[in-house]
């Protein structure tokens, strides 16, 4: 049976999460899907859970009145559309792809039953719920008490999966400015201004893609990015 590459073989005895994920087989299935692809869109049956084991989705909401809202960007190792497991009989949202990726596609019935059977599934899946409240929590006070401006730096850090390390990084992704202030909250020619006032500080560049440098991080760190005086 094949399996994704990164993941390493379990011990017959035992459950490995990661594995179950990776593998086709039961009510499972790997997807490759190209860039700009729709998963699944808002008013969908909802009857699968989707595990990302390569690239990054984006993850849309329409109003009645057809305006737009981006929810959030996922890469892989995350879940979407769990929200099946909860009785939810339609998707709530559309799920489409920023580039190319690898998916697991898991029908509802088969995600319950091994949740139920195996603790090490329940304890990797608890972990995932655990960890998106935290960033959840985390969005919250940032759209709550910080200014449109922060708000934009922390995301711009974010998408570039900046830690510790490293004075520069790319945000590996196309992603309009638009898109950037649907996220935050706030107008596109806000973040045209920002983005431009960021590049004049040398927080950020441009070449193929954004780079984000370590500056940002500072400053964020240091309060040294000011608040403006509309949000």
């Amino acid at each position: 049976m094949t399996r994704h590459a990164v993941l390493k073989m379990p011990a017959i005895a035992d459950f490995d999460a990661s594995y179950f994920l990776s593998t086709p087989g039961a009510g499972k299935t790997i997807a490759e899907l190209r860039k700009n692809q729709v998963i699944f869109a808002q008013g969908d049956n909802a009857d699968a859970v989707f595990f990302i084991l390569q690239g990054r989705v984006k993850l849309t909401v329409l109003s009645e009145q057809g305006k737009e809202a981006v929810l959030g960007l996922l890469e892989s190792g995350q879940f979407f559309g769990e929200c099946c497991l909860n009785g939810i009989p339609v998707r709530t949202s559309t799920a489409t792809t920023m580039e190319d990726c690898t998916i697991s596609v898991v029908n509802k019935a088969t995600m319950l039953a091994t949740l139920r059977d195996e603790p090490a599934m329940s304890e990797f899946f608890m972990a995932y719920l655990l960890a998106r409240n935290s960033r959840i929590e985390e969005d919250l006070v940032d759209q709550l008490f910080n200014s449109s401006e922060k708000r934009l730096a922390r995301l711009l850090l974010i998408l570039a999966r900046f830690g510790d390390h490293g004075s520069s990084r790319a945000i590996d992704i196309d992603i309009s400015q638009e898109t950037l202030a649907e996220m935050i909250g706030t107008t596109r020619s806000r973040v045209s201004y920002f983005m431009n006032k960021f590049r004049r500080l040398g927080f950020i560049s441009y070449d193929a893609k954004i780079q984000v440098h370590a500056s940002l991080l500072n400053a964020m760190s240091s309060d040294d990015v000011p608040a403006p005086k509309a949000s």
